[in-house]
């Protein structure tokens, strides 16, 4: 494994799994419980810097939380690398990534923002996180994306790409700078997004489509209790239990990002 290897295996790749080779890469971005340690936010068409630096420097300033790793896609945007240092649920990483673009780019139209993992993402089909960088494009253009130092990034505006591979070492050396967000840091930020967010999604939808278009009623799985005394502890059970449709595992998540506040008691289900 070279340098740029064990960085981003170090910031972004999920854990090896029991028994594997350390040194082997996992393929995809997602583990096999569909759990994710890299939240990608990606603003495109066009990849604006201006924009985009707003969270860049609000995580900072305001969640105190690392800066994240700053990329141009190799297509047409510029994406925000977050990295956490345990794997989360999918659901609650693309919590994450809303509650964001709604306190930082709440003005921007969402069809040129992309958050990943999407929250279908859970089916490990790797094409619903992002692709992993630095890679070249296979659209035959020959473009590469690639990390970048924050003080180049406008440079890339108008051609968020690189015609050439970029130097590994390099690459690597702006990885090393990156510091993995703690699971606190990361707890602490998502309820203070709770506030902005301003989701209106209820804690858990007492129904959900079916494939074929009509409405049913889900059952409560044994391991989430109807009863709980507790609706934070209640949403996570919801949230991280497997056994659940992953439409109500993202509206809990949701619910929590909404309502993880100091001031204000999550609502029981009726």
């Amino acid at each position: 494994m070279n340098r740029l290897q064990s960085e981003l295996a170090r910031l972004y790749l999920p854990p090896p799994q029991a028994g594997a080779d350390a040194d082997a890469q996992p393929a995809t971005l997602i583990d096999n419980a569909g759990r994710v340690r890299a939240m990608v936010m990606e603003l495109a068409r066009p990849a604006d810097w201006e924009a985009l630096s707003a969270v860049w420097q609000g995580v900072q300033a305001e969640l105190e939380l690392p800066a994240p790793a700053i990329a141009v896609s190799g297509t047409d945007g510029l994406q925000l690398w977050f990295s956490l240092a345990q794997p989360v649920a999918v659901a609650q990483a693309h919590a994450f990534l809303e509650g964001l673009r709604q306190r930082f780019l709440a003005d921007i139209k969402p069809a040129r923002i992309r958050l990943m993992p999407s929250v279908d993402a859970s089916v490990l089909r790797q094409d619903l996180h992002a692709a992993q960088v630095p890679a070249q494009q296979s659209d035959g253009s020959g473009n590469w994306s690639a990390f970048l130092a924050p003080d180049l990034v406008p440079v890339f505006a108008e051609s968020p790409w690189l015609d050439i591979p970029p130097n590994e070492e390099g690459q690597a050396s702006l990885l090393r700078s990156i510091a993995v967000m703690t699971m606190p840091a990361f707890e602490a930020a998502f309820a203070m997004l709770g506030r902005a967010a301003q989701l209106t999604l209820s804690p858990v939808a007492a129904a959900a489509p079916s494939t074929d278009g009509r409405i049913v009623a889900h059952d409560r799985p044994r391991q989430v209790s109807a009863r709980s005394e507790d609706p934070k502890q209640f949403l996570l059970q919801v949230m991280n239990d497997d056994s659940v449709a992953m439409a109500l595992r993202i509206k809990a998540a949701k619910a929590l990002l909404q309502h993880s506040t100091d001031g204000h008691r999550l609502p029981h289900g009726d």
